[in-house]
């Protein structure tokens, strides 16, 4: 009987530690850290200089925007409202930045008003460049199917950002806009 005792009290302990270890991998994965606050430090309105490169060798065309940049959930994602005219058209345009603490890694999405599928992509950041590079696929609409997409973000100082998105033609890849940002307030 004292054996089975001192077994049930050891697998009660047991049982207790498993949990902690458990609940301070939640806690761990659930709390914002240094990569959510220097994605806060983007947070305001920022003004955008986009070109665009619509096949590759075509010429470019240009466009201005606006973005205002909110981390939301308690500061654990950067949502990214973009408004401008896009080729005489009304823009809009919605991201959502975050970082994965369990899985290391950086996240985007992109959503807008010229198109009806979603662009996931994921990366790392390189402190060194301050870049972060993010890879993915978004829907090519004149295929039906999943294409291959490249962004670049590079912080070139508090108040001037500059992001390089690049898309896949046949195989090949080609830079399809370059979006200046200058901080607005």
């Amino acid at each position: 009987m004292k054996k089975l005792l001192l077994l049930s009290a050891t697998l009660i302990s047991l049982s207790a530690v498993a949990q902690t270890a458990e609940e301070k991998a939640w806690m761990a994965f659930m709390t914002p850290g240094e990569q959510h606050q220097m994605m806060a430090k983007d947070n305001g309105k920022w003004n955008e200089e986009i070109t665009f490169y619509m096949t590759p060798g075509a010429p470019p065309t240009s466009a201005k925007a606006s973005c205002t940049n909110e981390m939301i959930l308690g500061g654990r994602y950067q949502r990214s409202v973009h408004t401008g005219d896009m080729m005489g058209m009304p823009f809009e345009g919605i991201s959502t930045t975050g970082y994965d603490n369990g899985r290391k890694v950086f996240f985007s999405t992109w959503i807008d008003n010229m198109g009806t599928g979603v662009m996931y992509m994921e990366g790392k950041y390189d402190a060194t460049k301050k870049m972060l590079e993010l890879k993915g696929t978004t829907t090519d609409p004149a295929t039906g199917k999943a294409m291959p997409v490249r962004q670049t973000m590079r912080w070139i100082d508090d108040n001037t950002q500059e992001m390089e998105m690049y898309n896949t033609a046949k195989g090949k890849e080609y830079k399809s806009m370059v979006i200046k940002f200058s901080r607005a307030s």
